[in-house]
């Protein structure tokens, strides 16, 4: 049983679709009901149980009201995949405390918010596995994002951190850190600046991912063959972070 925050567009979406196809009934969690539907509509025609439950990871009561939710449909949480995030491309002398605050919030604070909620839970029945969404930022600098660079270099750190802490308790803690992956909402940036040339470039496979190859990381990481990883943050890049000269 698996519960995705983020979990009804884009990457989110598409772990969604992956833990279902391995076998999991799951919970796509955003704060818009429609698109939580039409997720929890593809897990059940997968097959798969779904709860339908609408939260907002920067709402910790609605994070309280999922939980309970979602153990009233599901019976019990094993998996979390915490997938919320935003980002903002603005010159960092340029910017506000407001969107500093909300990126800060939304990237880091919801993901401790969403563990410490579903992880008390895993840790009240011994067993659980979280795996966190990084980001090629929480290793390297990104022009003018340095919020959201500055959000995903402290999820790496709160997944190790929490990793020690509630690991011998039974709940495996990782991260997976995707590389540059074309969505709805990034493919004009991608295919038509030189910021999208750049990171071609750095990236070996000589293309940007599909949001389907990172199942296969999440749906690894949320069993029993990951049992002995804790406190790891798996790239998925396409090779960028090994990258130095590519001509």
């Amino acid at each position: 049983m698996a519960v995705v925050t983020g979990g009804t567009s884009g990457i989110g979406l598409a772990l969604v679709r992956g833990l279902a196809k391995a076998g999991a009934d799951v919970a796509p969690m955003s704060r818009r009901r429609e698109q939580v539907d039409h997720a929890a509509a593809e897990v059940e025609a997968l097959g798969r149980r779904a709860a339908r439950i609408t939260a907002d990871v920067g709402d910790r009561g609605s994070l309280d009201a999922a939980l309970r939710q979602a153990i009233d449909v599901l019976g019990h949480i094993d998996i979390l995949v915490n997938c919320a995030g935003i980002t903002k491309r603005t010159p960092t002398v340029d910017l506000t405390d407001e969107e500093w605050s909300s990126i800060l919030d939304t990237n880091l604070t919801g993901t401790w918010r969403s563990c410490q909620v579903f992880g008390r839970h895993m840790l009240e029945r011994g067993y659980g596995r979280i795996i966190n969404i990084a980001s090629l930022a929480s290793f390297v600098g990104l022009l003018e994002v340095a919020a959201y660079t500055a959000s995903k270099s402290g999820v790496a750190g709160l997944t190790r951190a929490l990793a020690v802490e509630w690991g011998a308790r039974g709940v495996n803690v990782n991260a997976i850190a995707p590389g540059v992956y074309r969505t709805a909402l990034n493919a004009a940036l991608l295919d038509g600046t030189e910021r999208g040339k750049e990171f071609l470039l750095r990236t070996p496979l000589g293309r940007f991912g599909r949001t389907e190859e990172l199942s296969g990381a999440c749906v690894f990481l949320a069993s029993e063959a990951a049992s002995y990883i804790n406190g790891e943050v798996l790239t998925v890049d396409g090779g960028f972070l090994a990258s130095g000269v590519n001509q």
